[in-house]
């Protein structure tokens, strides 16, 4: 397990963590919550020893190789299949090693080994990955420096993954994933078999892919099972136990107060009074610790058109006269709840821009109501803030009307603490500028908003805020998001953005989930037909019979040990005093080695079947 004992941790003179302790059980994959700036990435950072620790210890497995996504994105000449298969650093030495050495005792030894790691089956792995993450095999083959830095951050993703490390370290994996990305690697890493740690404010990723959760808040670690929305639950019972506790204690405080004031200067009750002040002493407060301001935002009634809102008729749209989307006829109408679905680079971003009147016509028409007033949130506005200017300077300049102590309380409202409302935005932390954009769309008084990415920088406390605000929002919604939470609750109609044009999707956003994944599981079954033919000739080439049979005997005695440890555990659980409720440790440890042991022999007896299958057809 990972344990975290008694750890402090302060930066800059502000404490983030408190004499804390946590621990994660071996295999668990654990999302890590809590309000942007609580100090989840320095936990990350603590872990990998890249910062040093203030006071206790983080203690891991010493065998445990600990994996995460690279900072700075591959940008070499080699291809995306090679830089992810690369990332295997034990498979490149053994291959390389094979090549040169001359020893037939070693090249046996190093085939086995490879055989051990399933390096034969790699470059099936590492294209499978790369095809969940969006790569075509012709991608697949181009170097990696013909990519934008958010694909090149997919082949860092990549890269790790194929690694398998027995620790993953994952922060904010989504950011830069479309949703197609995102349902892939929800899907993976729900069978991922060794210990991960996510750092994630995507509920639907946190409900999907982990079995624990790990919750950052107020300088304190604390642990819990299962998946986000049971945490949640749990949570807000513990929270509701406490008030009403506090709410018992602080009735039982003003009594013993009440009495301490009527009689402490009455000779008679002296005695009582004085006895009555050791009891309050004594009595350690609850407190109901407040979290950060969560944003409250709060959108005009929109005006209401007639119906249609918007109309194209055979539009095209792009850049520099060449063609991104064409022939789209699409009407959206004044109560539309939209989502925009698709895989990143196929116009999504281009349809929003169109209807914001950001870019015009290539070709055909676009109608819309000359008094509309539209309101557009996209990611790259953030780096169009002034960044001398502070928050206050930036909403003011929107309200001129308004006396400077509603402007602060139209920032309180969006989250900004006094304290942050005077800073420069170039101080500004990502979700400070993600929510002061928002707010400046909410002063326009939009009667549609485009809505483009607009929770990368949002905690989970200002996404469901976002959610209230746009469930009561009375005008027409366009929404991109990867976030099939989001999606699921904010949008009535689809359309799909692919292959140059625009369409409706009938279905929901459960039903796009599926098809997406059916799409990946059949292109993963076409990439393992492709690359079956290679990886056995290369197989056969430079394995012989010899080493076959060495490899046969191999996995035959390490069946037997995996046979021979599940016989033990299924024996011990047969005892009479093992289900004992002071055994509860040990029964947990039980269930789960057996569990781990049962999914390693049926491993091995695949690569028992594999080896026996190649020994069968060696001479053919």
């Amino acid at each position: 397990m990972i344990n975290f004992k008694n750890i402090s941790f302060s930066i800059g003179g502000v404490s983030l963590l408190e004499e804390t302790s946590a621990f994660v059980p071996t295999g668990h994959k654990v999302g890590i919550v809590g309000r942007n700036g609580a100090g989840k990435t320095t936990l990350f950072k603590l872990i990998q020893k890249e910062l040093i620790i203030d006071g206790g210890f983080i203690e891991i497995p010493r065998n445990f190789k600990v994996g995460s996504v690279a900072q700075e994105a591959p940008s070499t000449e080699e291809t995306l299949l090679d830089t992810v298969l690369a990332a295997d650093v034990e498979r490149a030495e053994l291959l390389r090693d094979s090549e040169i050495e001359t020893d037939p005792n070693k090249i046996a030894n190093i085939h086995i080994r490879l055989a051990d790691i399933d390096a034969y089956s790699a470059d099936a792995r590492a294209s499978s990955i790369l095809t969940g993450l969006g790569f075509s095999q012709n991608d697949q083959k181009s170097p990696c420096s013909s990519f934008s830095g958010g694909w090149r951050m997919r082949v860092a993703l990549a890269s790790v993954l194929f690694s398998n490390p027995d620790l993953l370290l994952l922060d904010e994996p989504t950011n830069y994933l479309d949703f197609e990305g995102t349902a892939w690697l929800e899907n993976y890493l729900q069978k991922f078999k060794n210990t991960v740690l996510v750092i994630s404010h995507d509920r639907s990723l946190l409900n999907k892919s982990v079995n624990g959760i790990l919750h950052l808040s107020n300088k304190n670690l604390q642990f819990y099972s299962g998946n986000y929305d049971s945490f949640d639950n749990e949570r807000r019972i513990q929270l509701e136990q406490k008030i009403s506790l506090k709410n018992k204690q602080d009735a039982q405080r003003a009594h013993i107060q009440s009495f301490v004031d009527r009689f402490k200067a009455k000779a008679s009750k002296a005695r009582q009074a004085q006895s009555r002040i050791k009891i309050l002493e004594k009595m350690k407060p609850i407190v109901i610790e407040e979290d950060q301001k969560i944003p409250r935002f709060k959108f005009d009634e929109a005006i209401k058109f007639a119906p249609p809102l918007v109309t194209l008729d055979k539009a095209s749209v792009g850049y520099n006269d060449v063609e991104v989307l064409k022939d789209i006829n699409i009407q959206i109408n004044p109560d539309d709840r939209i989502g925009l679905l698709g895989v990143n680079g196929e116009g999504k971003s281009t349809f929003s821009k169109l209807i914001a009147k950001k870019i015009k016509l290539i070709n055909g028409s676009l109608q819309i109501p000359q008094k509309l007033k539209i309101g557009y949130f996209a990611q790259h506005q953030l780096d169009e803030l002034r960044p001398k200017e502070t928050a206050f300077e930036h909403v003011y300049a929107k309200l001129k009307s308004e006396i400077p102590s509603k402007v602060r309380a139209r920032l309180g409202s969006a989250g900004f603490a006094a304290d942050t409302m005077d800073l420069q935005v170039k101080r500004l932390s990502g979700g400070q500028k993600a929510r002061l954009l928002l707010l400046l769309v909410v002063i326009e008084k939009p009667d549609l908003l485009i809505l483009d990415e607009p929770t990368n920088h949002l905690d989970i406390e200002s996404r469901e805020a976002l959610i209230m605000a746009l469930n009561d929002y009375s005008g027409s919604l366009i929404l991109v998001s990867h976030d099939a939470f989001l999606v699921e609750r904010l949008v009535d109609r689809l359309l799909i953005v692919k292959n140059g044009g625009v369409s409706e999707f009938s279905g929901d956003i459960h039903e796009y989930r599926d098809l997406v994944l059916n799409k990946n599981q059949n292109q993963k079954k076409n990439n393992k037909k492709n690359i079956k033919i290679n990886s056995t000739n290369n197989f056969n080439s430079t394995s012989s019979l010899s080493d076959l049979k060495k490899r046969l005997s191999v996995s035959e005695k390490k069946m037997n040990e995996y046979e021979k440890t599940k016989s033990d555990l299924e024996n011990e659980m047969l005892g009479n005093q093992f289900y004992d409720i002071k055994n509860t440790l040990r029964i947990k440890e039980v269930n789960t080695d057996l569990k781990k042991n049962i999914q390693l022999l049926k491993q091995e007896e695949k690569i028992w079947e594999k080896i026996a299958e190649d020994i069968e057809n060696f001479d053919k």
